[in-house]
């Protein structure tokens, strides 16, 4: 038996991941999704949304893409999960794959040609959205960065052919303000925080919601909820970490609800990451 259905739950609520339906949407992601589905609709060209590690960018970008899942025949997507290429002939390359282009390009620049002219064919012809979304993408390089930026340039009068999202650690600034022609042509952007106190509860109690419980049962203190919030300052991945951690602890120990203590021991037994960012 799996330990959540210990809980009579009918699947795991804390899982590692970037699951849309587990994603709480708090006011700050609530917000953040408007301004980029205005943006999409309006076929504004660059977005760009940067947040510390565990903020929710990557459980985000897959929320956004499934938006408009049911708008298929409107729109065209492209997902890059990490931005990390040998070549900037293989990232073309791989763009072409993402959008199902057939070619014998050969070089960069038949690449970028066809490109091109699925761009306009796509867009303008058929009157389809190109979006390409890009995580982690403060491992573009500045070639990269260039390439993108010429893709950007193909438009008509009234709008970008390609919509291209990136979702990016803080440390995408640099690199952008190195960039002054790429960070001149972002049109919406926005910085992900972590939650506040209520909303990491909500955030806890919304996934146990759509893991299956009826909410009868409590399965965490009012003060470990404090303890929690006061550990993981609100940064959803560790806020999720910690509670399957918990949960686990709980278990082990034949005991019926999560409280501040189980919360500390786990928190004094876990083994430092080297490199983990600090907020």
């Amino acid at each position: 038996m799996e330990y959540y259905e210990l809980l009579g739950l009918k699947e795991e609520p804390f899982t590692s991941s970037p699951n849309p339906r587990f994603m709480f949407k708090s006011k700050e992601h609530r917000e953040c999704l408007n301004r980029l589905e205005i943006a999409l609709r309006l076929r504004r060209g660059l977005s760009v949304v940067l947040g510390r590690i565990g903020t929710g960018k990557t459980t985000l970008s897959r929320t956004l893409l499934q938006m408009f899942q049911q708008e298929e025949d409107r729109y065209a997507f492209g997902l890059i999960l990490d931005p990390i290429f040998p070549s900037e002939y293989v990232l073309l390359r791989n763009l072409m794959d993402l959008f199902h282009i057939k070619t014998r390009a050969r070089s960069v620049l038949e690449c970028k040609n066809v490109l091109e002219s699925f761009l306009f064919q796509k867009g303008v012809e058929e009157g389809k959205i190109i979006i390409l979304v890009i995580d982690e993408g403060q491992n573009l390089t500045p070639t990269y960065l260039e390439t993108l930026r010429n893709l950007l340039n193909f438009e008509t009068n009234e709008y970008k052919l390609l919509q291209l999202v990136i979702f990016a650690q803080l440390d995408f600034l640099p690199r952008l303000s190195r960039n002054p022609n790429f960070e001149d042509r972002i049109t919406t952007s926005y910085m992900l925080n972590p939650l506040n106190e209520p909303d990491t509860k909500a955030m806890i109690e919304f996934r146990l919601k759509q893991a299956g419980s009826d909410g009868d049962r409590q399965i965490f203190t009012e003060e470990a909820y404090q303890e929690i919030y006061l550990v993981t300052r609100g940064y959803p991945r560790r806020v999720t970490n910690l509670c399957h951690n918990c949960i686990i602890e709980m278990l082990r120990n034949d005991k019926m609800i999560v409280d501040r203590d189980i919360v500390q021991y786990v928190v004094s037994t876990e083994v430092p990451i080297g490199g983990r960012e600090t907020p």
